[in-house]
């Protein structure tokens, strides 16, 4: 049997992509914003908490946050710190690797970015399961 011969391509080849493309608009946008949304979230969290505590002992109860309250404010703290390390560390890191066409580290950059969100969703999602499980009881 003969080998077969390779398809025929489907059109006119492809240009060339351009060497380095800038991130969309929208992304842009995002990554100036973002460490305000951090902020604002933190500033708020502690605003809610001390207003709560404020209205308990004005009434002449003892404020104890509930366990849930705590496990949010921790957890809360440390994917603010992940954000950081993301932000002002790793992602310096993949520009300055991209624009040396430095391509194995930049992948190495890429790669840690990844574990590192993959860690805050994950956070994300326990600080979630462990709010409802607390409101449940």
């Amino acid at each position: 049997m003969p080998a077969s011969a390779p398809p025929e391509s489907a059109g006119p080849p492809r240009p060339p992509a351009p060497d380095a493309p800038s991130p969309p608009r929208p992304w842009r946008r995002w990554r100036r914003v973002l460490p305000w949304v951090v902020l604002l979230t933190l500033a708020s969290g502690g605003w809610m908490v001390a207003r709560v505590s404020t209205t308990t002992r004005a009434t002449g109860g003892p404020f104890n946050m509930p366990l849930e309250w705590h496990v949010m404010v921790g957890l809360g703290i440390v994917m603010m710190l992940i954000f950081g390390h993301i932000r002002f560390a790793l992602y310096p890191r993949l520009r300055r690797a991209v624009a040396a066409s430095d391509w194995p580290a930049g992948g190495e950059a890429l790669a840690s970015i990844r574990g590192w969100v993959a860690i805050n969703l994950t956070i994300g999602i326990v600080i979630v399961l462990v709010t409802l499980m607390g409101t449940a009881t």
